[in-house]
């Protein structure tokens, strides 16, 4: 495959997130084709935080979002962003945001914005793990399977991903384990932009999130009759950051029961600097395990 037929999955990521101002705190948004068949968590998510993102002054940034999963998405109808103003005050602006089909939310999601400040810095040490060139990666894995899966997300996937102890795309982890480290990068270029590039975070962890729940119990997202999806997700951004470069995620999952898990993952630069911690509980049963 010559570099002009290499697929732009960035290209078509970037573009699902511009989004149509209806008036100053209505947008609207179209969504990425996906698989399963309903809208893929992470691309509301990131188009949520953007219509927020545009009812703030320029130098006011997320800090931090709260949201539900509340009904799957329909990957044909068009989504309403409702933005409620809810306070701008001296430091900090704080949105709710809707994200809306049909009349119903899909998604109900409050999120704060600060600017610039200073104050008391520290943060928790990075990992010692390989680094990425080390690891296998997701894109030559996916192009390298010969099935309809595997191509789609060989066309479709925005992001590299390699994980320090192999990938749960086609099976399960050699261990069971609830720690999972894995890189990231954009396969592209991401603009300049600080609200983009948290967005474009946003928009890529929700892939991984329950991972370590499933390497935890032996799982792969080719468990047969596994039902996973997203309930709700939290998310603070502590630094600057840039998915154009490799982010390291050091992921755990403290408890799941009921047909709910928790996942947890610290995001570092590979200089050592913590970027972002993110919290998303998810729903994830498996026959074999009766709902209770």
């Amino acid at each position: 495959m010559n570099e002009a037929d290499e697929p732009k999955p960035l290209d078509a990521v970037l573009n699902a997130l511009e989004l149509e101002r209806v008036d100053e705190d209505t947008f609207v948004g179209h969504s990425l084709p996906q698989l399963h068949g309903r809208v893929y968590g992470g691309q509301v998510l990131a188009q949520a935080l953007l219509a927020a993102g545009r009812t703030v002054t320029d130098e006011r940034l997320p800090h931090s979002v709260h949201g539900y999963f509340l009904r799957p998405g329909d990957l044909d109808e068009p989504i309403t962003f409702a933005v409620e103003r809810l306070r701008d005050g001296r430091s900090f602006s704080a949105r709710r945001t809707h994200a809306i089909q049909f009349g119903k939310p899909i998604l109900s999601m409050i999120s704060s914005f600060q600017g610039q400040q200073q104050g008391l810095n520290h943060h928790e040490a990075m990992p010692h793990v390989p680094g990425p060139e080390a690891l296998p990666s997701s894109v030559e894995m996916f192009n390298s399977l010969d099935h309809p899966v595997g191509k789609f997300f060989y066309r479709t996937g925005a992001f590299d991903m390699r994980h320090v102890d192999g990938a749960l795309f086609t099976g399960p982890a050699a261990q069971t384990t609830d720690i999972q480290y894995l890189w990231m990068r954009a396969r592209g270029e991401v603009p300049v932009g600080e609200l983009l590039q948290r967005a474009m975070l946003a928009y890529a962890c929700d892939q991984v999130m329950l991972e370590p729940i499933m390497r935890r119990h032996g799982l792969s997202w080719r468990t047969k009759g596994a039902s996973v999806a997203s309930l709700d997700h939290a998310m603070w951004w502590h630094r600057d950051v840039d998915v154009n470069d490799w982010l390291l995620y050091a992921q755990s999952s403290p408890s799941a029961q009921g047909g709910r898990g928790l996942g947890v993952a610290k995001v570092f630069t590979r200089g050592g600097d913590l970027v972002a911690t993110i919290a998303q509980e998810g729903m994830l049963r498996v026959p074999q395990i009766p709902a209770e």
